[in-house]
């Protein structure tokens, strides 16, 4: 039986640990900060933020290209003689790189490609979804596994409060974000993933604190999230009295396990210090 390799890219914030668990492959997108090009994953996030207070400017991303894409598949069977691959890439709705990811596909045979239509924890859901099939099922044909993933995908729900509307208003992503503006001091906006798309969608006021609660209660209250596994999203800066209360009110509503991840290079260019989010699948 062909062994079955999963990859995604370094915006879905896949926890290392459990990337080498279930040996899912990851290549990183871009980070273009003073002229100077970075891989994902390789720029320690505090530097973005550094090079922001420095220099009051916020670095732009750039997608993985279709070269980069076929020396990803290239190395993913250097390393698995003979595997099958599935790639679950970052919304198409968002980035260029699932795209990529097609153009580059064509010069191999057995790659199948999903769109997860999300970013960060809703995308490393998905991800960790297809990896505990696998565990389960090991012997599942690659036809199969697609298909459950791709049932999956739309059950995803990403929810996440920005540290800084500055971030998010340079990054671009929010649809409409236009409908913000003017009001960027006085709220945190709700942005979640609707059809692929970043959209805000509530607005809360006041600290961090209770936004972070409020954030929380609607998203329980609008999807029937599966209780077994929950992410909590942070982006460096959030505080530890935060994580904490959040932690509590999760155990409140009934989740069993709890997973932070923290976001990466690339999320945290658009979302910028301090952010919070929570992902999980609807059953």
């Amino acid at each position: 039986m062909r062994r079955i390799i999963l990859s995604t890219e370094s915006g879905a914030d896949l926890p290392r640990d459990l990337a080498e668990k279930y040996d899912v492959q990851v290549v990183p997108m871009h980070i273009i900060m003073d002229g100077e090009d970075y891989l994902d994953g390789e720029l320690p996030v505090r530097d973005i933020y550094d090079y922001y207070e420095r220099t009051k400017k916020i670095p732009s991303t750039t997608s993985t290209n279709a070269h980069e894409y076929e020396e990803f598949f290239t190395n993913i069977r250097e390393k698995f003689p003979d595997c099958i691959i599935v790639h679950i890439g970052y919304t198409s709705k968002a980035s260029s790189s699932f795209q990529n990811a097609v153009i580059a596909a064509e010069e191999f045979e057995d790659i199948y490609l999903i769109d997860a239509l999300n970013v960060t924890g809703g995308l490393a859901a998905i991800v960790l979804y297809a990896a505990n099939v696998l565990e389960e099922e090991p012997d599942i044909k690659p036809e199969q596994l697609v298909e459950k993933i791709k049932a999956i995908v739309p059950n995803s729900r990403l929810s996440f409060i920005p540290g800084s509307l500055e971030f998010l208003k340079a990054g671009g992503r929010v649809s409409n974000m236009a409908s913000l503006i003017g009001t960027l001091l006085k709220i945190k906006p709700c942005i979640e993933l609707k059809d692929g798309k970043l959209m805000s969608t509530k607005k809360y006021r006041g600290k961090m604190s209770g936004a972070t609660e409020k954030l929380f209660h609607d998203y329980v209250k609008e999807f029937n999230i599966d209780r077994k596994q929950l992410y909590f999203i942070y982006s460096i800066g959030l505080d530890e009295q935060i994580k904490q209360r959040m932690e509590e009110v999760a155990k409140e509503e009934g989740f069993d396990n709890i997973r932070w991840i923290q976001a990466g290079g690339m999320i945290s260019t658009h979302s910028g210090p301090g952010g919070f989010g929570v992902a999980g699948l609807e059953q």
